[in-house]
């Protein structure tokens, strides 16, 4: 029997409910099959920074890196600043793990209302493929002159050609992999950025004649996400930036019903590290101990990590669990117009597993 160590941080907010949520469905679902998952719990989280004054302790990279996966739920607290929750736990991760590659899959399932008029079910179903280690989120600035009247801030984004063209690739190599259109979106705005979106473009010629068989397009981030609202039908698999992938991810998830849908992988396609898999959402401190919060996208994120393990067979059995209970409609979360809790949903989905 093979065996998988998880390292599990449910984090903050809801994302403790639904991570607690999601264990007990993987639970189930592993029972009789021939593979084990070991989940090992760390409490790292916003109240671990009020208590230590950091994220995570400092060999935490080192606690982390004998896992197979990471399962993360989120993190964010209405008394922390967010640059200090991303850069303390989740940043550091996917840099020091080269989790490269964040992977956002979009789908309307039958049951679930769209604010799109005259879309149906599965006529949206594209990838979002974001660099995830670089660019726009690279940590690179400063302050000069802080907290005088002249104070000045840079933030500079850093793109390589190694990094663009590794991302760009594992882009391509998904829509080769992908039953529908063989077709990939390049996300750019080299009107106006003119050295890192010209290296980005350059870089995606030059792969994309390594695939003969996908057809492209590039796209400016603006028109892109005036289309993800007037055709989201015509998107296939999509690669973008740090940034512009953090937002068309978002417009992804709200045009497919809920951010209660939205699953996430941040992959290191070489499995040399552990990939981390978490929602898109976040810690909805509005919302944490309800019993109001929608544990599906947790629960997919989980199908993302069985089918980067290797257990296909078991992430297609999860994801169609969520979906026969989407389609029944008798047990949905308030996000998606019903009245059922947290523990009702997750029953529903173990239910038909």
């Amino acid at each position: 029997m093979k065996s998988y160590k998880v390292a599990v941080i449910p984090g903050d907010g809801i994302g403790v409910e639904v991570v607690k949520s999601s264990i007990e469905v993987l639970n189930k679902l592993q029972e009789g099959k021939n593979f084990k998952l070991e989940f090992n719990e760390f409490d790292w989280s916003s109240e671990y920074y009020f208590k230590h004054g950091k994220m995570m302790p400092e060999d935490g990279i080192k606690q982390l890196e004998n896992h197979d996966a990471i399962f993360l739920g989120a993190v964010g607290h209405p008394d922390i600043q967010d640059h200090i929750t991303l850069n303390g736990l989740l940043l550091p991760i996917r840099r020091a793990f080269d989790q490269f590659a964040c992977v956002r899959p979009s789908i309307l399932y039958p049951g679930v209302d769209t604010p799109l008029k005259d879309i149906k079910p599965y006529d949206i179903d594209f990838v979002v493929v974001r660099e995830n280690t670089e660019g726009e989120y690279a940590n690179v600035g400063g302050f000069q002159y802080m907290n005088f009247p002249d104070e000045v801030a840079v933030q500079s984004a850093v793109f390589t050609r190694k990094g663009c063209e590794r991302v760009i690739r594992f882009a391509f190599e998904l829509a080769m992999e992908r039953k529908k259109k063989k077709h990939l979106t390049s996300i750019t705005k080299s009107n106006a950025q003119g050295y890192s979106m010209v290296l980005w473009d350059r870089t995606f010629d030059e792969v994309k004649k390594d695939y003969p068989e996908v057809t492209t397009n590039s796209l400016l981030i603006d028109a892109a996400c005036m289309d993800f609202i007037r055709k989201p039908q015509d998107f296939d698999v999509v690669v973008a930036s740090n940034l512009f992938g953090d937002i068309l991810t978002d417009i992804g998830a709200i045009i497919t019903g809920s951010m209660g849908l939205a699953s996430s992988g941040n992959i290191d396609p070489t499995k040399t590290s552990p990939s981390m898999f978490e929602p898109t959402h976040g810690s909805a401190p509005d919302i944490a101990g309800q019993g109001l919060a929608n544990p599906m996208a947790q629960i997919l994120t989980a199908g993302i990590m069985l089918r980067h393990l290797g257990e296909n067979d078991s992430a297609e059995i999860l994801e169609n669990s969520v979906k026969r209970v989407l389609e029944v409609g008798e047990s949905l979360t308030p996000d998606l117009g019903g009245n059922s809790s947290t523990d009702d949903v997750t029953k529903a989905i173990i239910s038909n597993l």
